[in-house]
């Protein structure tokens, strides 16, 4: 566990849990978002039917997550303008769960544990996909990037919740 590990686990414990609003996955790349009302998440690969199932195992990049809040934000810094999901071409939209405290922890959707690690920055594909200013928006904004950890069926309602460290290290 790295320090900043440490220092957050040591002041989230009392995170109240959020709940899964969505899920996309895309079968190739650039492919339209396919949204699905549950899937499963396959450890070191990714989830069900999404092209980065295929692609290097193990990485930190398996899955993609973005809370409802920051699509809320994205929409306001674009004057307003509706942002769905399957435009951001995230895997996962969260509410009510900080996504922030969620980096660099280990957490749980369904029955699949992830583990967040790197922001997942827009892409120039953004500005195309939401107009002049897109990533712009979307700058520290654009949501965790995951690994799976433990194999599980996720569906929409789920609740997300930190996985506990198993003891305390201060």
């Amino acid at each position: 566990m790295n320090s900043q590990q440490r220092l957050f686990s040591r002041f989230i414990k009392s995170l109240p849990p959020g709940e899964l609003t969505w899920i996309g996955v895309r079968p190739e790349r650039k492919a339209v978002m396919q949204e699905l009302t549950s899937v499963t998440a396959h450890k070191d690969l990714g989830l069900e039917g999404d092209h980065r199932l295929k692609k290097t195992p193990g990485s930190g990049r398996q899955v993609t997550l973005i809370s409802q809040e920051y699509i809320d934000m994205i929409s306001h810094y674009l004057g307003g303008k509706p942002v769905y999901p399957n435009t951001l071409r995230r895997n996962l939209v969260v509410k009510n769960i900080n996504l922030s405290a969620l980096r660099y922890q280990q957490f749980q959707i369904g029955d699949a544990v992830f583990e967040a690690g790197a922001l997942c920055h827009p892409c120039q594909r953004m500005e195309a996909a939401l107009g002049k200013g897109g990533v712009a928006a979307m700058m520290g904004h654009g949501g965790l990037c995951c690994k799976v950890i433990k194999t599980g069926e996720i569906k929409i309602g789920d609740t997300v919740s930190l996985v506990r460290p198993q003891q305390d290290l201060f």
